[in-house]
């Protein structure tokens, strides 16, 4: 008796391999968007499409708006990010004194960056590693070897704190504007984190005191066009293990905050700016 045509396709179907040849590569999906391909690789395919989420009034509602900048009220912003990070954990920033060139100067960079030529002689290939102990790596899927589906995604890994990298070893598309952003951002958390502290009841220095504010790891994502958008993922939802994650999108604006109330699943989404992640 021969074995179905469904299970000899699944049985010859050799994943590792497939993963392997594309990691060869140094280019990421960003490769493979360039090399004109028309079908998803099968390692991209989701199983099941995601649940769609539930209806709600709520969740028509923005998430909270903070503007950090006003001293006219600053208790009256102390209580708001209290209670944005205790509802929700995600609230979106303005007044946050990061200088608009430098945004929108580090999005362009890093875009440059993910948008150049990969393979060998490249600063794509100079980087793509998947070696913890770098301080600078690019790759597609840190997770790629683990995860049952590969997320549509490359990224530019940077441990910048507390012990930065050596600005030879940063990528020469973007070197100059990641070091102004990551300085802006650790200027950014230290007032962050001092408002949080007060929202705690807490001296104003206590979350730095005890070192919150010490590392910053950034992580720069890019998402080439996808030839199957509705079967695959950019990253899959999770929940980060820092203590506060700085989030930069584009205007795609497909970045999502979510929480389980009732039963019901309810999701914010923040307009293009510069963004909090308090956890």
């Amino acid at each position: 008796m021969s074995a179905p045509a469904t299970a000899t396709a699944t049985a010859a179907y050799d994943r590792l391999a497939e993963l392997r040849a594309l990691d060869a590569t140094t280019s990421g999906v960003r490769g493979l968007y360039a090399s004109g391909i028309t079908e998803l690789p099968r390692i991209f395919r989701v199983q099941e499409p995601p649940p769609s989420q539930p209806n709600s009034d709520e969740a028509a509602v923005p998430l909270p708006v903070i503007d950090i900048g006003s001293a006219a009220d600053h208790v009256a912003c102390v209580e708001a990010i209290g209670r944005a990070a205790s509802e929700w954990g995600f609230f979106q920033v303005v007044g946050h004194a990061v200088p608009p060139e430098v945004v929108t100067g580090t999005m362009d960079a890093v875009r440059a960056f993910h948008e150049s030529e990969g393979g060998e002689g490249t600063e794509k290939a100079r980087l793509y590693s998947r070696d913890l102990a770098r301080k600078v790596k690019y790759n597609c899927n840190h997770d790629l070897y683990k995860s049952k589906v590969a997320s549509w995604r490359d990224t530019l890994q940077l441990n910048m704190a507390p012990d930065p990298p050596a600005p030879a070893e940063l990528p020469y598309h973007c070197r100059d504007m990641l070091l102004e952003y990551s300085k802006e951002v650790m200027k950014l958390t230290h007032t962050l984190f001092g408002l949080l502290s007060e929202a705690l009841g807490l001296n104003p220095s206590y979350l730095t005191d005890i070192e919150c504010n010490e590392g910053q790891f950034m992580a720069c994502h890019y998402y080439p066009p996808c030839p199957s958008p509705e079967l695959a993922i950019g990253v899959a939802t999770h929940s980060d293990s820092s203590f506060m994650t700085v989030v930069l999108q584009d205007d795609v604006g497909a970045c999502s905050s979510s929480r389980t109330t009732g039963g019901s699943t309810l999701s914010r989404y923040p307009e293009h700016s510069l963004s909090t992640l308090a956890i």
